[in-house]
Formats: C-alpha cells, structure tokens, sequence
C-alpha cells in the first residue's frame, strides 16, 4: 500500500481539477517472484499446503473430509491448465460456481442460456477471437441452460475441447481456455445411476457420447456439502490477486510427464482417456507441488484421484454409447514392481452386486431386458418346504410378464425332472421364488433357464458355481432362445462382479460382437439343452 502524505492536486490551465488524489493503492501484482513461493512451499507438509490453498479460495479445510478437500483443489485445476475440459454436477449451494466468479481476475462465469459461436468463439463479422481467446477459464453455469443459436455451436466446442483450435472462415484459430461446465443434480445420485446417466442435465442437443468424451474430470458434485457459515475460513490464505497470478504463471508449466517416472497406465484406457489422466494429474501436482519436487506416492496419490474423475465420464459414456465405451477398468501399473491396481468410481458400487463366494441353493443371477427395455441384473432366490407342489412368487416376479416365464420354467421342471435328477419328487414340496431386480430396470418376462436352474439347485440341495450368471432362454417344449443382446448383457455381468457365464451353444455365433477384452474375463461354459443348463450351472458332470 501507498500512502500520500500530501494531497497531489493537477491544475488544468486556470482551472482546478475536479479530482484530488490522497491514497494509492496497487490494484494488480506488479510482477510475480515464483522462486519466492516456491522457496516457501518447501517449508510446508503437502497437507498444510493444500490447506493453505483451500483457504486462500475463502473456506476453512479443517471443517471438511480429506477428500473433499480434493475436490475442492480440483476446482482449480482450470486456472493452471490450458485448454482443460471439467465438469460439476451436483446439489444446489455448493459453490460450484462461486470460484469462478470471485477467485481470478482471468475467469468469467457465462450464466446459462443462449449464447453464439460469435461470442465463444470468433465472431466473422468483428473479426474478435470470442470468450475463449480473452480468459484462462470460461465456466458455464446452470449446463441445463445452454443453447446455441448456431447450429454448428455444439460441433465448434467439440473441435475446441479435442484440440485447443477451431475453425472459422479459412483460418484455423487456436486459443488456451479451459471450459468448466457446472450445474444441479435434481435427483438422487443412485436413481441416476440406475434409471440414467450422470450426464443426464445437460440438455438434449449436448447429450452426445463425442461431446462428453472431450471431459477431462467429472467432478462428483454431491461429495461436496452445501455451504454453511462455518465453512469459511478466518485464517490466513494468499490474497486472490497473488493467488490469480499464481494461477495463471502456473499455465506456463507442464507436468504431464510426472506419471511415465513411476508408473505406466493400463490397457483400458485409449488415448482420450490417458490425455485426460495425464492432464489432471499434471493439474494437481502444479497446485499442490508447484516447486516440482514429489515421490513416487504423491504421483500416484493425484494418480488414482485422476483415474477416478476420468472413469466416472467413461462410464456414463458406456451407458450412452454402448460398448464402444466398454472398456471402464481403469488401472495402473508400478514401474518397480509391475503389480497392477484398479481405480473404481464410489458411486457405481457394481461390483459388490455378485458377492465373492457361494450362494445358498437355489439362489443365482442372470441378465435379462426390464420393462423399459434396459439390460438390468436379476437375482432369484428360492425357498423349499415341505408341501405338495404349490409354487408362490413375490419381488419384481409378481408382475404378470415374470409369472408367465416363471410358470413356463416350472411347469418344464414339474414334467421333465427326471432326466436332471431321480431322487427328490417335486410334489413333495413347496417352492417361494423371490425375484430382486439390482439395476431399477424393472420386472422383467426372460426368466426361463434362470428359474429352471434355481428350482433344481434349491430341490437338489447344490448351490450354483460362485459368481455365476446364466443367460438365455426357453420356451415350453424346452427349445433353447439365444441371449438377444450378448456383449450389453456381458457387460453388464462383468460389472456386477460375474467371473462365470453359462450360454446357449445357440449363441456362439454371436461371440463375435463381443470385445476381445471382454469375452476373456470370464470362464464360460455352453449348454444344448434345459438339462444340460442345470447341470454345468451346478458344475455337475
């Protein structure tokens, strides 16, 4: 700060000026000593330093979870990456826009709404570079809003988020802004997840799996709390325009290189998805490394929160696009032991749906189309009293589609035992089948095969082979149906946790629709007929 100590008064001609200047203050960093900071950040823990950047953005750390406090920084990572792609979803009052707002001079906030190719990006007329050549980050606040007048709008962004340039009249112009996209999540997570996709805000003309694939991180929103008074901080921080030039000066530097050192990624990621990797974590080692010096540890600690941000964009992608996105297994590979470990997304928890370990008889699993037409994973669990033969069903089963495949199963079971088994009588006893759908997809009228396997398995006694599920169909005369969508409904199996698949000898024609990389995650086994089913379910010779 400067201070006068005598009123400086600038006479024109004869008259006095109208402005008497008293106090002076900078208003802008006159210039940026990064080795300064850098020599300081030495004298700090990475958590003290990721607790000091926290607090220069206004809120207290000690008042969140560590992983939050990830959050939080990934924020930033915006301000010290050219041309990176983010996006925020989440609950009202979180702060997702407020940073980009009120943190950097070199930011702007487009509320949501319409806006031009003109405006974002070149405008033809002016011949003026649009938001995206003026500002390091351009966020769009409330993605349920934006609407392109232009046609091409959507197309223009996509080349931008792909490479940094884009084409207007015969030049091809390049410019450096990130693009953050943040908005609000109306309903639960898990209904999202299993009725939708976490995309699914965005509005209808955005919602192209091309368009998504071009997202860096996905930032999951509803981890963050909404914002109370005791969340902002009163200690010290960096004041926002040393912590802005920090910022921007960080733009500068490029740490992509950091992962190669220590670690090598794993065949489930393509080139998109190792950019995004890469870029992410070159943004957090910037924020909370900036002097550059980190171990293999701190790498792969920004390297698994990165692996995370990225897998949640390919796994709505997955759900968009379909199996061109099947690959989601994330994982990386350390260099001095060559131990591979896999990255999994909190909020998908897919893969405990088939529990490690046996079941009990007559309980198993199979994939199969619910009532709106979407691939979900089903559970029949069976119970056996005594009795004369009555069959009860409950759970999605008792819609009328279910019971008329659950009736076909049984009345085949009732009439053709004896060739699976000789020593129980199906009159003997009772037989509740409880039927839970684990994907919200619905009831569902494919249950054929999988209630002729857990009938036997539950009258016999035999559990079916762990992690197990049974595909395809039948019809009355015990004629095998072929599974109608085989890679979607592999997918969906290896996801849930499935290491066994048992399919119709019917369906081998179709193995060639399935990924390679798929295929060979299970041990698969075929079957001819209705017998045959039961008997390799059962892993009986």
């Amino acid at each position: 700060m400067v201070h006068c100590h005598t009123a400086y008064e600038y006479e024109v001609g004869q008259r006095d000026s109208p402005f008497i200047l008293r106090e002076l203050k900078p208003i802008q960093m006159p210039n940026m000593d990064l080795e300064e900071l850098f020599s300081g950040r030495r004298n700090f823990t990475a958590s003290q330093w990721i607790d000091l950047m926290v607090r220069s953005t206004g809120l207290e750390p000690t008042q969140f979870a560590e992983r939050t406090t990830w959050h939080l920084l990934t924020r930033l990572i915006p301000f010290v990456e050219t041309n990176y792609n983010l996006c925020e979803l989440g609950p009202r009052g979180t702060g997702k826009s407020h940073i980009y707002k009120e943190i950097s001079p070199n930011s702007i906030l487009v509320s949501g709404g319409q806006t031009t190719v003109a405006n974002l990006f070149y405008n033809m007329t002016q011949r003026l570079v649009g938001l995206v050549g003026v500002w390091d980050v351009v966020a769009f606040d409330e993605v349920a809003g934006i609407n392109f007048k232009d046609r091409d709008g959507v197309q223009i962004m996509k080349d931008f988020m792909a490479s940094g340039s884009f084409t207007r009249g015969r030049e091809p112009i390049s410019a450096d802004a990130s693009l953050v996209f943040v908005g609000n999540i109306n309903q639960s997570v898990d209904t999202l997840i299993k009725t939708s996709h976490l995309f699914a805000p965005f509005p209808e003309t955005m919602i192209d799996s091309a368009f998504f694939d071009r997202m860096h991180a996905y930032l999951p929103g509803w981890e963050i709390p909404k914002m109370r008074p005791e969340f902002l901080t009163n200690q010290y921080g960096f004041i926002v325009d040393y912590l802005a030039e920090f910022l921007r000066e960080m733009r500068k530097r490029n740490f992509s290189d950091a992962i190669n050192r220590y670690f090598k990624l794993g065949n489930n990621l393509n080139q998109r998805d190792t950019i995004a990797v890469k870029r992410t974590v070159s943004g957090l080692l910037k924020l909370i490394y900036p002097h550059g010096e980190f171990d293999a540890a701190a790498v792969r600690e920004c390297l698994q929160y990165a692996l995370e941000s990225r897998r949640r964009v390919k796994e709505q992608l997955k759900k968009i696009g379909g199996m061109e996105f099947y690959d989601v297994h994330f994982s990386f590979i350390e260099n001095d032991t060559l131990e591979e470990r896999f990255v999994s997304v909190p909020e998908q928890g897919g893969d405990k749906l088939i529990p490690e370990g046996g079941t009990s008889p007559g309980t198993l699993h199979t994939v199969a189309s619910g009532r709106d037409g979407m691939l979900g994973l089903y559970r029949l669990e069976l119970q056996v009293s005594a009795g004369n033969g009555k069959l009860s069903i409950s759970g999605v089963g008792s819609s009328s589609g279910s019971k008329e495949s659950v009736r076909v199963a049984y009345d085949y079971f009732k009439a053709n035992i004896g060739q699976i088994t000789s020593s129980v009588n199906v009159s003997h006893h009772d037989y509740h089948l409880h039927i839970v759908e684990l994907n919200n997809t619905g009831s569902t009228d494919n249950l054929t095969i999988a209630t002729l396997v857990s009938l036997c398995s539950g009258l016999m006694k035999k559990p079916v082979l762990e992690q197990s599920v049974v595909l395809g169909g039948m019809s009355l005369g015990g004629s095998i149906i072929p599974v109608s969508n085989l890679a979607e409904s592999l997918q969906v199996a290896f996801d849930s946790g499935a290491k066994r698949i048992l399919l119709p000898m019917s369906s081998v024609t179709d193995i060639a629709s399935v990924p390679g990389e798929l295929f060979t995650k299970f041990q698969t086994s075929f079957y001819s007929t209705p017998a045959d089913a039961v008997f390799k379910a059962l892993g009986v010779d």
